[in-house]
């Protein structure tokens, strides 16, 4: 059992330390581009305003032991996905159009369709990048009664907040230097705040793709964005890092920029992107190289409201840059692959010989999961299926134990699962192609009892004017990501790779999802304690 009484937290402040408090933290956040910008429907082209993100005012507790252990077992994933991202036949199975997750979802489908194709035609670039990130919650409802830590999910594509949590942590560190946090817990002691430097790892990754690219002249970086992009300082922080540290200059540009500006080279597939010609300049920018291109859009379908832009998407994939992610490696990301890791047999078959106890680590980090169009399976859950006429097993005890249990389908960024008493209903909903889309998951159970002090910045009151800062205690649920990155192919499964960093994200109780993107999470950072 955990020593630290986690329903104690956070320390109680009065009113006054928390005015202080989000004062400070405010424009600390301000100041050192912890920084969102603000909600309108369309951003101008120079931005002129920007809010924080929102915070949280005190670190979440996490056991130093736990921390520490998904830190270590972040290189064992980084591995795990880099093997399975060059398994075709391994994602063929599960996220293919035939017989996988792609028959029915049309996402998915389409993404493996063009990816199979351009395996036909020849794999212009061996090399892929993973930036991942592994999400993880702490977990109390374990056999011994001891708190354990299990696996959310984990990230291939667009695994944001690196930068931003960085900014978070400092934060932190930058109001107990301050204030000592009033000294309301033993706990907020300097050598209890652990160090981050997300920011520096995952450029390094970045850089690294770039070198291995080997431009026999000038190349740049190309970061595909949303439109609208609203997380954008989290983005060019990592811009600001390539330029100042490796003298790498990156060009962004959405899928609607990319559909004119990028060419691809028939014979040597090098991709070049032409940017617009300047007002005022008589002669046309030369064309730039890319050498690595990574994806910030292109994990939702809303990425692709048209044909055109998967004709796009596929053009850089079939490009010589490396990419961060080629699509089997945002393939390997779906719940799909989470779901048939999980079977018996399955992570072994990745991990054999003397390195089956890689394998056991994981699995320990796994809560229970299944597809909904299982005909069988080996789970020995708390209520028994009650099957309907052609029902396979898998939904039936979905609907039996709906209410420890979470559905999700082959998406990213929030907002997409089916929690605890919506599944029955849901169920009502699906043909039976359609369940071969979705897996089903025990819930992880936190610590109960545990709170925050959660930030939302002021902003628009359509136009009426600006809304004063709101901090609200609540009771809240912490999420912690630890960032890796890989730099891999089929020839040589790692080439490098990296454990870089981490992130914080807390939530009130009452939201089922974690996005703070989407709006449901606030950025917080960890404070190391007992257990």
């Amino acid at each position: 059992m955990s020593s630290f009484n986690f329903s104690q937290w956070p320390p109680a402040l009065s009113d006054a330390q928390l005015e202080s408090l989000t004062h400070h933290a405010a424009t600390y956040a301000l100041s050192h581009g912890l920084t969102y910008l603000p909600p309108i429907p369309t951003q101008p082209p120079v931005p002129s305003s920007a809010i924080h993100a929102p915070i949280s005012l005190l670190p979440a507790p996490v056991p130093r032991s736990l921390f520490e252990r998904a830190q270590s077992l972040q290189s064992v994933y980084n591995t795990l996905y880099a093997r399975i991202a060059t398994n075709d036949e391994f994602l063929d199975r599960e996220m293919g159009a035939e017989v996988g997750a792609g028959k029915a979802d049309e996402f998915v489908r389409t993404l493996w369709q063009g990816w199979k194709e351009i395996r036909e035609e020849g794999i212009a670039q061996p090399l892929h990048l993973g930036l991942f990130r592994s999400d993880y919650l702490l977990h109390t409802g374990g056999e011994d009664g001891g708190l354990g830590l299990k696996q959310v999910e984990f990230n291939t594509i667009s695994s944001s907040f690196g930068p931003l949590s960085e900014r978070a942590a400092a934060m932190h560190r930058y109001l107990h230097a301050l204030t000592d946090y009033y000294g309301v817990s033993p706990d907020l002691r300097p050598e209890n705040f652990p160090p981050n430097n997300t920011t520096s790892g995952l450029a390094n990754g970045l850089a690294e793709a770039h070198k291995a690219y080997n431009a026999k002249g000038n190349a740049s970086i190309l970061f595909v964005v949303q439109p609208n992009e609203r997380n954008v300082f989290d983005q060019r922080w990592l811009e600001y890092e390539l330029l100042e540290k490796h003298s790498i200059r990156v060009v962004r540009q959405t899928f609607d920029e990319l559909a004119s500006s990028a060419t691809l080279n028939p014979e040597s597939r090098v991709l070049q992107i032409t940017l617009p010609t300047p007002p005022g300049s008589s002669s046309s920018p030369s064309p730039i190289e890319i050498s690595t291109i990574y994806f910030r859009a292109g994990y939702v379908p809303t990425d692709f409201p048209t044909p055109a832009h998967y004709t796009t998407r596929f053009l850089l994939e079939r490009s010589r840059a490396i990419k961060c992610p080629t699509i089997p490696l945002q393939l390997a990301g779906g719940k799909k692959v989470q779901e048939a890791l999980s079977q018996p047999g399955a992570v072994e078959k990745f991990f054999g010989g003397p390195e089956a106890e890689h394998a056991k680590e994981l699995r320990e980090t796994w809560m229970r999961m299944w597809a909904l169009d299982a005909p069988n399976t080996p789970l020995s859950l708390p209520a028994e299926a009650d099957h309907k006429s052609g029902e396979p097993l898998g939904t039936a005890l979905a609907r039996a134990n709906a209410m420890s249990l979470v559905l999700k389908p082959q998406r990213e960024g929030g907002g997409n699962n089916i929690y605890k008493s919506d599944i029955p209903q849901f169920l009502e909903t699906l043909s039976p192609q359609d369940r071969q889309a979705w897996i089903a998951m025990e819930l992880i159970v936190p610590p109960a009892g545990v709170g925050g002090y959660l930030v939302r910045a002021g902003g628009m009151n359509g136009g009426a004017g600006a809304l004063p800062e709101k901090t609200v205690r609540s009771e809240t649920i912490s999420e912690l990501g630890i960032f890796g990155w890989a730099l891999f192919g089929k020839e040589k499964v790692v080439e490098e790779q990296g454990n870089v960093g981490w992130l914080m994200r807390t939530k009130g109780v009452e939201s089922n999802e974690g996005g703070v993107a989407a709006g449901f999470s606030v950025l917080d950072s960890v404070v190391l304690v007992d257990g």
